[in-house]
């Protein structure tokens, strides 16, 4: 019989390698990451509620241009407000923006680099081929393990799962650039960081919104998923009532998910489909 390869305990190994040699990085990172949640946090607690509907409808009615539009927006925010869990809303779409601000610091060069060099390419596109096809609860282990329970941990783990498109949609974007515009510049002595930032980005832009909108859409699946590790939210009330069998609970809950992805998907195409 053939001896069975201990792939797990190499990555046991690996995890208990990194926490004991790496403490002080992975302290830093913490401190990091939970400054960033609470800053966000204390933004969106601090406006008055109906004052923050206000303001998300006014910037969705400025982005989208469509009064329609942004009055349903409006409507499911009050919605969210009249089931009493806009507090817990917020502490979701807080953790939402970290990571995916941190998934686009860390994804939008990754994606350029990748579509500058074909050798890179190849070799990410196995990494992100590992990341999205690995199931999402088996990013909560090492995770835990390395920085304990609470949102810094779900928040890393969320940037793992969202992470792939950002880098794949920057890489296609720019690929697809025309080779006549990137000649055209060129031919008018750009360097590449003039190329870069005056055509093949802005040419690229819906490309790479398309991304960032996966991205978000992402985050906020695997922040639920995250409540297993004790990350606040609505995640920790799906989770309640699963463990309750209570329907009622679990329905607001997801309802609540629901309309923040619904809002957040609608805002993030309509910045993409903005070539202006």
């Amino acid at each position: 019989m053939v001896e069975k390869i201990p792939w797990g305990e190499w990555a046991e190994g690996a995890v208990d390698v990194i926490k004991d040699n790496l403490d002080p990085l992975l302290d830093a990172i913490y401190s990091v990451l939970n400054w960033m949640a609470n800053t966000t946090q204390d933004v969106l607690m601090t406006v008055p509620d109906l004052w923050m509907i206000l303001i998300i409808s006014v910037f969705s009615l400025l982005v989208t241009r469509k009064i329609i539009m942004s009055g349903l927006i409006a409507v499911a925010l009050l919605v969210i407000w009249n089931m009493g869990l806009w507090e817990l809303s917020m502490l979701t779409l807080t953790l939402v923006v970290v990571a995916a601000i941190i998934s686009l610091l860390v994804g939008i060069p990754l994606g350029i680099l990748s579509a500058k060099s074909n050798f890179l390419n190849k070799g990410m596109k196995v990494v992100l081929d590992f990341m999205q096809t690995m199931p999402s609860f088996v990013y909560l282990i090492p995770v835990v393990i390395l920085f304990r329970l609470g949102n810094v941990p779900g928040i890393i783990a969320t940037v793992i799962f969202a992470l792939p498109p950002v880098v794949r949609f920057t890489d296609l974007g720019i690929r697809e650039v025309p080779k006549e515009l990137k000649e055209v510049s060129e031919s008018f002595g750009t360097n590449w960081l003039q190329k870069l930032t005056k055509v093949e980005l802005p040419m690229a832009k819906p490309t790479i919104m398309a991304g960032i909108n996966q991205c978000i859409m992402l985050s906020l699946s695997m922040v639920v998923i995250a409540s297993m590790i004790g990350v606040a939210g609505l995640g920790r009330d799906v989770l309640m009532a699963i463990q309750r069998v209570d329907v009622a609970m679990g329905f607001e809950a997801g309802l609540a998910v629901v309309l923040l992805a619904i809002i957040l998907d609608r805002i993030t195409q309509s910045i993409g489909s903005n070539r202006s």
